[in-house]
């Protein structure tokens, strides 16, 4: 658990001062995907989920089209570095229902696999608002909807790989007024109907790195010290740059609600031009 021992090694004047070094590298070659390698051209392809299956790394990749309509598309990989694309985005539920609650975009899939089924949990967004839908899939091939698990504003679902106590978990994020939020969990017995939510973790006053709002990002990773959750923090520079870095917490394993142990700093914060500008 070396990334929660990430930790400022003097304090002088109210200064914290942290190890020069990094604690998740970057690769070398990054970026290991650009609208240059999709099969169709598009503005940009943004935030993807990433799962094994069948042995290799799935990639899930959100894929923003020239008229800035949105779809998933998936890509395959024998060593997590270097993907082949599909040659067309999966196909989505045609219901009404779907239909209505995903008419402006769709983003943000996060994949979870939990007995041989794998569910993607995805922002949808509509003119009702924006909202967690979910998808499950058992072949990447077909896909069929498990409806809409939130409330309008709320996104940043995800849930954990496996029941807690006889019951599903899900992490979220709740949307305040004027963009802020808070890391909350909430509970099921069958994937439809949610509760039990509490807070987990409350952004950071004014001036830290996570002032602006939280949420999570990678599906909780289950260690013998408790959930490994990476999530992201942001906060705002000049009035209107939203800058996000990536922290890490560890949440306990029978009551997920509870924080037992925290990086104080960032784990990645954006510095190369891919990261700051775009491509």
């Amino acid at each position: 658990m070396n990334i929660l021992k990430y930790r400022f090694n003097a304090k002088r004047a109210g200064t914290m001062l942290y190890p020069k070094k990094e604690i998740v590298k970057r690769y070398a070659k990054n970026p290991i995907l650009t609208a240059d390698d999709m099969p169709f051209v598009c503005s940009g392809i943004y935030n993807s989920g990433v799962v094994k299956f069948n042995g290799k790394y799935l990639m899930l990749c959100r894929v923003e089209s020239i008229d800035i309509s949105n779809y998933f598309i998936p890509a395959i990989s024998e060593d997590g570095y270097h993907f082949k694309v599909s040659k067309k985005p999966i196909s989505l539920p045609r219901d009404e229902e779907f239909k209505k609650y995903t008419e402006e975009m769709i983003y943000d899939p996060r994949i979870t696999e939990i007995d041989g089924v794998y569910y993607i949990c995805f922002a949808a967004h509509s003119s009702y608002g924006v909202r967690i839908g979910m998808l499950k899939t058992k072949d990447f091939e077909k896909f069929n909807s498990c409806g809409f698990i939130s409330e309008p504003d709320n996104r940043n679902g995800v849930l954990f790989p496996e029941r807690i106590n006889g019951l599903y978990a899900r992490l979220d994020r709740p949307i305040l007024p004027d963009d802020r939020g808070d890391i909350w969990i909430s509970y099921s017995p069958d994937l439809v109907f949610w509760g039990r939510s509490k807070c987990v973790f409350k952004r950071g006053l004014h001036g830290h790195w996570y002032w602006k709002k939280i949420g999570a990002g990678a599906v909780p990773i289950k260690t013998n010290k408790g959930w490994l959750e990476i999530w992201h923090g942001v906060h705002v520079m000049a009035g209107y740059q939203y800058v996000y870095h990536l922290g890490a917490m560890l949440l306990d394993l029978n009551d997920p609600s509870k924080v037992i142990a925290r990086a104080k700093a960032p784990i990645l914060s954006p510095r190369e031009p891919y990261e700051r500008v775009g491509l």
